[in-house]
């Protein structure tokens, strides 16, 4: 073989094997982005399953809403607010890439990134809707509870993620934030954005008595909400393998540090248990056993990539042991009707997750900015809280004003799943007297 073609065949393997790492890569997001679907069948199963017969529908129709209406949104406009804002307020050169014209936000074959990595983030998107979605269940309007998921999901979650989810984001560059699994972006801004539209949705009917004692509101089926709990769980392996970056010969998380799927499998599954295991010692309710498994993964989210595994454990928890009582604190306290404990787990779970990174992985260095700190570790939650609370606070008393946010109080009453939908989840209950009559009848 003469020199010369012995050049073309290296050169073509060369070739055939960068376009082979394309589309592993590829393929790797694709199956990510397909398992978290499951977060949201999950989120679908344990809201129906935590509300009243009367509003199961209503409760549902909330995530499919929000999952349709997001996938547009954050094409046309949050792609473009992550590529835009990482250095504050000011948009940069990078945003064109994610306007929808741009040749990278359609078919290009020569482009094996981009919709796969828009495609995972959108379902970030609609996982913070999602959040929010069960804590007010009951007694939301869907027009109401439509708007504030766009604005969540396609605005606000978002610039959070560009500050402190990139790896040119000034919360990492100025602070040293490391948040490998989002617990800052997604779930400390969504669970306060929904804290300040609970303020302003107020409580179900009911769920206080006058002299503010509090009434447990039982959902319909609590099999179905442990069964969507674990679905969560499960589509928390896809959310999580969508936060690390694999380049063909090596692993980094979003700040581009060395990270590895091994590391993130320790961690993941030892968190999970942790969190259960401590909400099942406070509580021994099943309910918050299985929530305790998000309050588990959150807690150990920020440095999923450099914990000890026993350390992730005892960090989800502690996690598991605290957040249901400061749930009740909430409640009893401050009368926040949170229908399914989303605050505590997700705003509460995160900052948690973000000031333990600040404790136990406090000097591991970053590749852009400072190394890890306490008080960057602080700084930063400190600024997803205020990004979450603020929209959320505001855009739901504007709709509390306009008559947007919450059904009448005979809707209430009647059901949501009449008023809203309108249809019935269980008709069946409608001949249930016609059969017992029929059953009750003698034999001809």
């Amino acid at each position: 073989m003469d020199p010369t073609e012995l050049q073309t065949r290296v050169e073509t393997l060369e070739a055939a094997l960068a376009m082979a790492t394309k589309v592993n890569a590829e393929a790797f997001y694709w199956w990510c982005t397909a398992l978290m679907v499951a977060i949201h069948a999950g989120f679908l199963a344990y809201e129906m399953g935590a509300s009243r017969a009367k509003n199961a529908l209503a409760s549902g129709i909330k995530n499919l809403i929000a999952f349709a209406f997001l996938v547009p949104a954050f094409y046309f406009v949050g792609w473009w607010i992550y590529l835009s804002f990482p250095t504050g307020f000011t948009p940069g050169e990078a945003g064109s890439d994610g306007l929808p014209w741009a040749p990278a936000m359609g078919p290009n074959l020569a482009d094996n990134a981009s919709g796969i990595f828009w495609a995972a983030f959108t379902l970030f998107a609609a996982t913070t809707a999602s959040i929010m979605s069960g804590s007010v269940i009951e007694r939301i309007r869907i027009s109401g509870f439509t708007i504030l998921a766009l604005v969540l999901g396609a605005g606000v979650w978002i610039l959070g993620a560009s500050w402190g989810w990139h790896p040119d984001g000034w919360l990492t560059t100025s602070w040293g934030l490391h948040d490998v699994g989002a617990a800052g972006c997604v779930h400390t801004v969504a669970g306060f954005f929904t804290l300040g539209v609970l303020i302003n949705l107020g409580p179900r009917i009911g769920r206080f008595n006058p002299d503010g004692s509090l009434n447990h509101i039982a959902g319909h089926n609590m099999p179905m909400s442990l069964i969507g709990l674990m679905l969560i769980v499960m589509g928390f392996f896809g959310f999580l393998g969508g936060c690390i970056i694999y380049t063909g010969d090596t692993w980094l998380s979003i700040y581009n540090t060395p990270a590895t799927l091994s590391a993130f499998a320790f961690n993941t599954l030892m968190g999970v248990a942790g969190g259960m295991i401590g909400c099942y010692v406070m509580t021994r309710d099943p309910f918050w056993m299985m929530s305790g498994a998000l309050v588990g993964v959150i807690s150990s989210a920020p440095a999923l990539d450099i914990y000890y595994p026993p350390l992730a454990f005892l960090i989800s928890f502690l996690g598991g042991c605290v957040i249901p009582k400061l749930n009740d604190v909430l409640v009893t306290r401050f009368k926040i009707d949170d229908a399914v404990g989303a605050v505590a787990v997700h705003g509460f779970g995160g900052v948690w997750g973000l000031v333990a990174a600040g404790i136990f992985a406090s000097g591991y260095p970053n590749v852009a900015g400072p190394a890890v700190s306490f008080l960057g570790q602080v700084q930063s939650m400190l600024v997803f809280v205020v990004l979450g609370f603020v929209p959320g606070y505001a855009l739901s008393l504007v709709l509390k004003m306009a008559g947007l946010l919450r059904a009448d109080r005979a809707s209430e009453i009647a059901g949501l799943d009449l008023a809203e939908v309108p249809i019935k989840a269980y008709p069946a209950e409608d001949t249930m007297p016609a059969f017992a009559t029929e059953a009750a009848s003698p034999a001809e």
